[in-house]
């Protein structure tokens, strides 16, 4: 109990809530655990609750009429979903899968709902993240519609290298191919970019690790300022 209460603590959605609150919190949470590929809810499924990544890395994607996955998130430790639909009354409109051994976190609907009629200020934590996460999805969308690929992928990595404070050392935890999706392009494009990348010393890449030599050519192409030729 403890220690889920002091993992719920580190929840930023959580940030800022009294002891009291926390256990609340501790009291309806629920653990789950789902294997690699398991599908944790698909789209159109009721939604009855949301869920916290505790340990892992989940994806929620959408599926085209011809079978071709987007992806629209990659989810790490701390970080919420399916939150939206839960307080809309919609179902989850987008599926969502472990694509690592996962520990989660499960918080039902009806309890949730609950806890926030008591807690008032447990719901301006959780729309103060809402509204980050739709800041975050618009930019998503930007990237998508008006840059190219390799815009894309450099405002992708100098995000990943923000989340670590600057770090020019970047792990990527997840395959090429989920990385292509995100980007909404395809391994073997992706693939040449970051080949042809390396050839003009913009980065440096070792398996999964990206080491960033030179931020600022980055940073122009990620805004558009700069060609990639």
């Amino acid at each position: 109990m403890r220690n889920s209460r002091n993992i719920i603590s580190a929840i930023p959605l959580f940030s800022g809530l009294s002891e009291d609150q926390l256990k609340d919190l501790t009291q309806i949470a629920l653990d789950k655990h789902v294997g690699k590929g398991q599908t944790i809810f698909s789209e159109g499924d009721e939604a009855n609750g949301f869920y916290v990544v505790v340990e892992g890395l989940v994806k929620i994607f959408k599926v085209s009429l011809e079978g071709k996955e987007q992806i629209l998130h990659i989810l790490g430790p701390r970080e919420p979903f399916g939150e939206v639909p839960v307080f809309s009354g919609q179902d989850y409109p987008a599926h969502a899968e472990a694509i690592s051994d996962s520990h989660l976190f499960f918080f039902p609907k009806n309890a949730f709902t609950d806890l926030i009629r008591q807690n008032p200020s447990l719901a301006l934590s959780m729309l103060a993240v809402l509204s980050m996460r739709l800041r975050q999805f618009t930019v998503q969308v930007e990237h998508l519609s008006l840059r190219e690929v390799p815009g894309r992928l450099s405002a992708y990595l100098l995000y990943l290298s923000g989340e670590k404070g600057g770090e020019r050392f970047i792990d990527l935890n997840i395959s090429k191919g989920q990385l292509a999706s995100l980007l909404g392009t395809i391994p073997e494009t992706l693939s040449r970019i970051l080949a042809k990348m390396a050839r003009q010393g913009l980065i440096q890449v070792h398996g999964s690790c990206i080491k960033i030599l030179d931020r600022l050519s980055l940073e122009e192409l990620a805004a558009g300022k700069k060609p990639f030729s």
